[in-house]
């Protein structure tokens, strides 16, 4: 039995295959976020309460985070093409089943199955870019996708207060669901003309033991990490939490071990791998913790409207897709430090921009800052998720891909709840900002230092090629 051959992708097909791919994952990372802004309609149309509120919203993300690893072993199993287009139709259909809930509780169970459906598709994405794109193209290609990942927050904020303010066709939060289904038909209609045929892995299996070990380990940590904030962190979220820890150690033994490994530890062991991953898990926690913040500084203390705290985010997105973009054009020397500057500018602006403006917000000093944050933001994840996935070879690009998609998931939620708790406990709005801003700082420079460690890794690389012994 051999190894998937990967079927050729011509540049003139890329264009439009990694088009259907990033549809796919915007339609995922926006309905993370696109929910908090409709909660209060939702609340008030539905008669619904806060746990069945807090359920609508987090639920779909506790799903997610227990899902991607097993779900990136699917598209293994089944093939990457067939996963994402299954995902998607599974997405697609459970948004509408959102868009037409009659109550909460179907509400609920169609945000869990609609999560289900963007386990799926979503990290078939990297791991199709990994395998049918090399070289500058592959890093360009990342950018793009990094982009889209790391901006799906913000949009799914701005795109949320648009249509629930616009009331359209007197659906009231219905089209923030509904909006996924044409765009999800759409891409499903041209996808399987696009993205190119792939065999499944006839040595691939999905191992039960590690999916039931995993789906426990996952579901006690990010449970209490999504809800332990606002239940005060009584005595069984730590222990949840303690018991997560020990069933994921005991994941880890076990694929060590195991015949056919749901996640193949062999995708960390080269060198730099595992830094590098901290790196960017590391910033993209950051970046959730400072979004979550400033929006709650800006709506509590500031008196922004949902949208309007979503439209304060846009020199953010501009900035991180102005150099997501471009980077792979700057000189190497260039694109080789800019993993280690990103980190650092991103902590600069963010304080800059919270020391003058966290009493009144003056665009005329924020748009700069913004961009420059973005910018870095970005300088820090896109370059670097490009080197980690040199660093592993091509037959591992599914372990890669649920690594990237769940570190950030769980980068976010310990984030908020680390972090949110620092924000909450403060005494005033502008007092809680300026210390989670000063504790993503802090975080940002040890991501600094791991991406440092990485192109300590790669030169030490480049040294060994250029003189061997």
């Amino acid at each position: 039995m051999i190894p998937p051959v990967p079927s050729p992708v011509t540049g003139v097909r890329r264009g439009p295959m990694l088009a259907v791919l990033l549809t796919g994952q915007v339609m995922a990372s926006m309905d993370g976020s696109i929910v908090s802004v409709a909660a209060e309609t939702i609340r008030g149309d539905l008669r619904a309460g806060g746990t069945g509120i807090q359920l609508i919203v987090s639920g779909y993300l506790l799903t997610v985070g227990v899902l991607l690893v097993t779900c990136a072993r699917i598209g293994d199993v089944i093939g990457q093409r067939r996963a994402f287009l299954l995902g998607l139709g599974w997405f697609t259909g459970a948004s509408l089943l959102c868009g037409l809930a009659p109550d909460v509780t179907v509400l609920v169970l169609a945000r869990i199955a609609q999560a289900a459906g963007a386990a799926l598709l979503t990290p078939q994405i990297f791991s199709l870019i990994q395998t049918h794109w090399d070289g500058t193209a592959r890093r360009r290609a990342i950018g793009l996708y990094s982009m889209v990942l790391a901006l799906g927050v913000a949009l799914g904020q701005v795109v949320g207060g648009l249509v629930v303010s616009a009331d359209l066709f007197g659906l009231s939060w219905r089209p923030v669901f509904l909006l996924n289904v044409p765009i999800g038909l759409a891409a499903l209609v041209v996808g399987p003309r696009l993205l190119p045929g792939s065999r499944p892995d006839e040595r691939a299996r999905l191992d039960p033991g590690g999916v039931a070990v995993l789906t426990a380990a996952m579901a006690a940590i990010t449970i209490p990490l999504i809800f332990g904030s606002d239940l005060g962190w009584p005595a069984w979220t730590w222990i949840s939490l303690g018991c997560g820890a020990v069933l994921l150690a005991g994941f880890v033994r076990y694929e060590t071990q195991a015949p056919h490994p749901l996640l193949d530890l062999a995708s960390v062991r080269p060198r730099g791998v595992k830094p590098g991953l901290a790196a960017c898990w590391t910033i993209m926690g950051c970046y959730t913790a400072f979004v979550l913040a400033l929006t709650l500084h800006l709506q509590t203390a500031l008196g922004y409207s949902p949208f309007e705290a979503g439209l304060a985010f846009v020199p953010y997105a501009l900035g991180f897709g102005t150099l997501s973009l471009t980077w792979t054009r700057y000189p190497q020397a260039v694109q080789r430090v800019l993993p280690a500057a990103g980190p650092l500018a991103f902590a600069g602006g963010a304080i800059l921009v919270v020391l003058a403006c966290r009493d009144e917000w003056q665009p005329e000093l924020a748009v700069p800052l913004l961009l420059l944050a973005g910018a870095g933001h970005a300088a820090g994840y896109s370059p670097l998720i490009a080197q980690v996935t040199s660093l592993v070879e091509p037959r591992l690009a599914s372990a890669i891909s649920a690594l990237n998609a769940t570190g950030p998931v769980l980068a976010g939620v310990t984030a908020v709840a680390g972090l949110g708790s620092v924000y909450f406990a403060a005494p005033s709005s502008a007092d809680g900002l300026l210390r989670v801003v000063i504790a993503v700082a802090g975080l940002l420079a040890a991501g600094t230092a791991c991406a440092v460690r990485v192109a300590s890794t790669q030169r030490q690389g480049v040294a060994a090629t250029s003189h061997p012994s």
